[in-house]
């Protein structure tokens, strides 16, 4: 039974395009390095390379966030212990003040001294982050969460807290959110812990200090031993659990970045086992492949003469 050479010709043009397609393949695998690069190329592989790329864009995501808390958590910190060798000295003079054998010079002195910490525990309560946001008041980072009243002379009478009650959180994994910053102040009773003031702690710093200043010009050394140093205790209790409480998210954060970087890194292997060509293996493949290109031409053309030559005849 005679081929017809339509046939033939239509079957050689067919296998001859699947060899070029081959051979374009493997060229572009040496080339770029890459087994896949279209869908077609092996669409079981591309798919999990996809899930894959998903779970490492996330995975970067993660490693943002983790970086930022940890920005947050870290100037937070910073502020805290500036603020607690504060109180340390003011805990010191609340002690020094008790003292009967101290005069009333001494006592004005220490509550000049009051003053300008009053001072400067205020300016550590208006503390902005390196992009300008307040870190202290809550969700509300664009304006000073604090706020002074002060008398003729300058000195302050009153400190108000403008921030809210409540702080933002970051997602550091699957449905695990952190929150790394601090709250200025909170007398609601629940929600995260005020530094300053503290309703559930009995921390109010600013009122504390102002108490204990006037009290100390005064010369009330009965008040000074019977309400502003216990008062000032609180104070410093509560920082003490700031301080213990921003610790702790460091640590967890801390943990959090290693175990995502290990993620990332496992991730990144998995695609590059699925998407990156092995080199020696290509090259051989694209020599086979031209080897096969080659022999089927001239098969090819030895049959379609045979086939003009018996059609001649």
């Amino acid at each position: 039974m005679r081929v017809a050479t339509s046939t033939f010709s239509d079957n050689f043009m067919v296998q001859i395009g699947q060899l070029q397609a081959k051979q374009q393949r493997l060229q572009n695998q040496a080339a770029t390095g890459l087994k896949l690069s279209l869908p077609e190329d092996n669409p079981s592989a591309m798919g999990q390379v996809l899930t894959l790329q998903t779970e490492s864009s996330a995975n970067t995501q993660y490693q943002s966030n983790i970086s930022q808390l940890q920005t947050q958590a870290t100037t937070a910190y910073n502020a805290i212990n500036g603020l607690k060798t504060i109180t340390n000295r003011i805990g010191e003079i609340s002690t020094l003040a008790q003292d009967m054998t101290k005069s009333a010079q001494d006592r004005a002195n220490y509550a000049a001294e009051v003053n300008q910490l009053l001072g400067q525990a205020l300016q550590v309560g208006n503390t902005k982050d390196g992009n300008g946001n307040y870190i202290f008041g809550g969700t509300q980072t664009g304006a000073a969460p604090f706020v002074a009243t002060t008398d003729a002379s300058g000195n302050i009478t009153a400190v108000n807290y403008q921030g809210t009650t409540s702080l933002a959180a970051g997602e550091i994994s699957p449905g695990v959110t952190v929150t790394a910053g601090t709250l200025g102040a909170n007398t609601t009773g629940s929600g995260p812990r005020g530094l300053f003031t503290d309703s559930r702690s009995g921390a109010d710093l600013f009122n504390h200090l102002i108490s204990l200043r006037n009290n100390l010009n005064s010369g009330n050394t009965a008040a000074i031993a019977s309400t502003d140093a216990p008062a000032v205790s609180k104070d410093e209790d509560n920082l003490l659990y700031a301080v213990a409480s921003n610790g702790a998210v460091q640590s967890q954060l801390e943990s959090a970045s290693n175990l995502a970087t290990q993620q990332g890194l496992a991730v990144t292997s998995q695609i590059s086992s699925r998407t990156d060509a092995d080199l020696a293996q290509t090259l051989t493949q694209f020599s086979q492949a031209q080897t096969a290109y080659q022999a089927a031409l001239q098969s090819g053309v030895s049959v379609l003469n045979l086939s003009i030559l018996n059609y001649i005849h």
